[in-house]
Protein backbone atom coordinates (compact mmCIF):
# COMPACT_ATOMS: atom_id res chain seq x y z
CA UNK A 1 0.00 0.00 0.00
CA UNK A 2 1.42 2.96 -0.73
CA UNK A 3 1.62 6.19 1.54
CA UNK A 4 1.11 9.63 0.37
CA UNK A 5 0.38 12.87 2.48
CA UNK A 6 -0.15 16.43 1.83
CA UNK A 7 0.27 19.25 3.97
CA UNK A 8 -0.04 22.88 3.92
CA UNK A 9 0.38 26.07 5.97
CA UNK A 10 -0.08 29.84 5.09
CA UNK A 11 3.15 31.73 6.24
CA UNK A 12 3.17 35.45 6.98
CA UNK A 13 5.88 36.05 5.02
CA UNK A 14 7.32 36.08 0.90
CA UNK A 15 8.36 33.45 -0.83
CA UNK A 16 11.28 34.72 -1.23
CA UNK A 17 12.13 34.11 2.09
CA UNK A 18 9.58 30.79 3.00
CA UNK A 19 11.31 28.83 -0.04
CA UNK A 20 14.93 29.98 -0.06
CA UNK A 21 14.78 28.86 3.93
CA UNK A 22 12.99 25.52 3.40
CA UNK A 23 15.34 24.77 0.30
CA UNK A 24 18.65 24.74 2.39
CA UNK A 25 18.68 21.77 3.21
CA UNK A 26 20.81 22.26 6.35
CA UNK A 27 17.93 24.36 8.48
CA UNK A 28 15.88 21.13 8.65
CA UNK A 29 17.09 19.96 12.15
CA UNK A 30 15.78 23.32 13.20
CA UNK A 31 12.45 23.24 11.97
CA UNK A 32 11.82 19.18 11.75
CA UNK A 33 11.18 17.83 14.93
CA UNK A 34 12.25 14.34 13.61
CA UNK A 35 15.77 15.24 12.00
CA UNK A 36 18.71 15.04 14.29
CA UNK A 37 21.12 16.09 11.44
CA UNK A 38 21.81 16.69 7.32
CA UNK A 39 25.43 15.92 6.05
CA UNK A 40 26.28 17.49 2.43
CA UNK A 41 28.00 14.80 0.34
CA UNK A 42 27.82 17.02 -2.72
CA UNK A 43 28.77 21.19 -1.71
CA UNK A 44 25.71 23.43 -1.17
CA UNK A 45 24.09 24.77 -2.64
CA UNK A 46 20.99 22.67 -3.10
CA UNK A 47 21.46 21.94 -6.73
CA UNK A 48 19.78 19.17 -9.19
CA UNK A 49 21.57 16.13 -8.33
CA UNK A 50 22.89 16.93 -4.82
CA UNK A 51 22.95 14.44 -2.14
CA UNK A 52 22.72 14.66 1.56
CA UNK A 53 22.53 12.30 4.39
CA UNK A 54 19.49 12.50 6.45
CA UNK A 55 19.56 10.75 10.37
CA UNK A 56 16.45 11.01 11.56
CA UNK A 57 13.44 9.34 14.55
CA UNK A 58 10.79 8.06 13.33
CA UNK A 59 7.59 5.92 14.99
CA UNK A 60 10.55 4.72 17.99
CA UNK A 61 13.28 3.65 15.06
CA UNK A 62 16.19 5.44 13.82
CA UNK A 63 16.47 6.02 10.20
CA UNK A 64 19.80 7.17 8.52
CA UNK A 65 18.91 7.52 4.34
CA UNK A 66 20.50 9.73 1.57
CA UNK A 67 18.34 12.10 -0.33
CA UNK A 68 18.83 13.29 -3.44
CA UNK A 69 17.70 16.51 -5.35
CA UNK A 70 15.49 15.62 -8.44
CA UNK A 71 13.16 18.71 -9.55
CA UNK A 72 14.44 22.21 -8.52
CA UNK A 73 12.14 25.17 -9.57
CA UNK A 74 13.73 28.11 -7.47
CA UNK A 75 11.09 30.26 -5.68
CA UNK A 76 8.29 27.25 -6.48
CA UNK A 77 9.17 23.54 -6.38
CA UNK A 78 12.00 21.86 -4.84
CA UNK A 79 11.42 17.48 -4.45
CA UNK A 80 13.88 14.71 -3.65
CA UNK A 81 14.01 11.39 -3.41
CA UNK A 82 15.80 8.61 -1.64
CA UNK A 83 15.71 5.19 -2.78
CA UNK A 84 17.76 2.76 -0.03
CA UNK A 85 16.19 1.49 3.20
CA UNK A 86 12.47 -0.44 3.68
CA UNK A 87 10.93 2.99 2.73
CA UNK A 88 11.96 4.51 -0.30
CA UNK A 89 10.38 7.78 -0.20
CA UNK A 90 9.96 11.01 -2.16
CA UNK A 91 9.68 14.54 -0.47
CA UNK A 92 8.36 17.58 -2.24
CA UNK A 93 7.72 21.02 -0.89
CA UNK A 94 5.86 24.02 -3.44
CA UNK A 95 5.62 27.21 -2.33
CA UNK A 96 3.19 29.84 -4.01
CA UNK A 97 2.17 33.71 -3.23
CA UNK A 98 -1.14 33.93 -0.73
CA UNK A 99 -2.12 37.55 -0.23
CA UNK A 100 0.38 40.66 0.04
CA UNK A 101 2.89 38.94 1.67
CA UNK A 102 2.33 36.18 2.47
CA UNK A 103 3.09 32.27 1.84
CA UNK A 104 1.21 28.68 0.97
CA UNK A 105 3.87 26.20 1.33
CA UNK A 106 2.59 22.40 0.67
CA UNK A 107 4.98 19.33 2.25
CA UNK A 108 4.00 16.03 0.39
CA UNK A 109 5.53 12.92 1.15
CA UNK A 110 5.12 9.87 -1.15
CA UNK A 111 6.25 6.33 -0.86
CA UNK A 112 5.95 2.35 -1.31
CA UNK A 113 7.09 0.94 2.17
CA UNK A 114 7.83 -2.56 1.82
CA UNK A 115 7.80 -5.82 4.33
CA UNK A 116 6.33 -4.91 7.91
CA UNK A 117 6.59 -1.29 6.95
CA UNK A 118 3.88 -2.26 3.89
CA UNK A 119 1.45 -3.87 6.69
CA UNK A 120 1.88 -0.58 8.36
CA UNK A 121 1.46 2.13 5.98
CA UNK A 122 -2.04 2.99 7.09
CA UNK A 123 -0.43 3.71 10.76
CA UNK A 124 2.41 5.69 9.11
CA UNK A 125 0.57 7.74 7.02
CA UNK A 126 -1.68 8.46 10.19
CA UNK A 127 1.83 9.47 12.05
CA UNK A 128 3.32 11.29 9.22
CA UNK A 129 0.62 13.81 8.96
CA UNK A 130 0.54 14.31 12.61
CA UNK A 131 4.54 14.71 12.05
CA UNK A 132 4.04 17.14 8.94
CA UNK A 133 1.79 19.54 10.53
CA UNK A 134 3.76 20.07 14.23
CA UNK A 135 6.72 20.55 11.81
CA UNK A 136 5.21 22.92 9.58
CA UNK A 137 3.36 24.57 12.15
CA UNK A 138 7.33 25.16 14.15
CA UNK A 139 8.41 26.48 10.28
CA UNK A 140 6.15 29.47 10.66
CA UNK A 141 7.01 30.19 13.94
CA UNK A 142 10.79 30.35 12.94
CA UNK A 143 9.85 32.12 10.23
CA UNK A 144 6.95 34.74 11.37
CA UNK A 145 9.07 35.48 14.65
CA UNK A 146 13.03 35.79 13.03
CA UNK A 147 14.55 37.19 10.28
CA UNK A 148 15.92 34.11 8.97
CA UNK A 149 19.13 33.99 6.67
Amino acid sequence: MAVDVLTEIVIARPVEVVARYVSDPSNAPEWYANIESVEWQTPPPVALGSRMDFLAHFLGRRLAYTYEIVELEPLQRLVMRTAQGPFPMETSYEWSTEGADSTRMSLRNRGEPSGFAGLAAPVMAAAMRRANQKDLDRLREILESNSPR
